[in-house]
């Protein structure tokens, strides 16, 4: 009898679609997903869902960081710099006081050292939470908040707060900078900006 060999080919999940960036989270979501956590005492979300939004690090940054690359001595700093995996170009963010409030409960809640890994995985085979662990937390989330999943990642925490800083200032600059971008036009392409403000023109032009 001849053996059946499982050939079934998986397409792209994107394939014939036109797919736009992951829009990034409104301020009033990340208002309503703050106190459901606190409510909750979903600590380690918290911090992780903060420092997200603050660092606008890449999923791999965040998920790697260390306790002593946000603390200086037991405290948490106000200001980090770190070393992005992809470019191998550092780039600072600031940490606020509400993220720096909820890094510390975290990291004394977990019993963390210096030299620990910030988000330890609670799979033993990985020392730290995996990117793919954060996108399912972060689903989590978009669910929690009644918005489709479809549209959201976890470039949607990179993209939050540059978003916010570039429709505030429309300093660019600022925000290549603080998104570690090599390339001003890697930054306008990241944030859709061409695209948002030639919309946003067409919208008050009325005919």
């Amino acid at each position: 009898m001849e053996s059946k060999v499982n050939t079934a080919h998986r397409e792209p999940w994107n394939k014939g679609k036109i797919v736009g960036q992951k829009a990034p989270f409104k301020v009033k979501d990340i208002w309503a997903l703050r106190v459901r956590l606190q409510m909750e005492s979903r600590v380690r979300e918290l911090a992780l869902f903060n420092l997200g939004i603050d660092s606008k690090l890449r999923g791999c940054d965040l998920v790697s960081l260390k306790v002593r690359d946000v603390c200086h001595g037991d405290q948490v700093a106000s200001r980090a710099v770190v070393m992005q995996h992809k470019t191998q170009r550092p780039v600072q963010f600031e940490i606020t006081q509400a993220t720096r409030d909820a890094v510390q409960k975290w990291i004394k809640q977990a019993g963390l050292r210096s030299d620990d890994f910030l988000f330890p995985s609670r799979i033993h085979s990985s020392p730290h939470l995996g990117t793919r662990q954060y996108a399912r937390i972060l689903e989590t989330w978009v669910g929690e908040l009644g918005l489709d999943p479809a549209d959201y990642g976890t470039h949607s925490m990179r993209r939050t707060k540059a978003t916010l800083i570039y429709r505030r200032t429309k300093n660019l600059r600022a925000v290549q900078l603080l998104l570690g971008h090599s390339k001003l036009e890697s930054t306008v392409r990241y944030l859709g900006i061409e695209v948002d403000d030639a919309l946003e023109i067409s919208e008050q032009t009325e005919i």
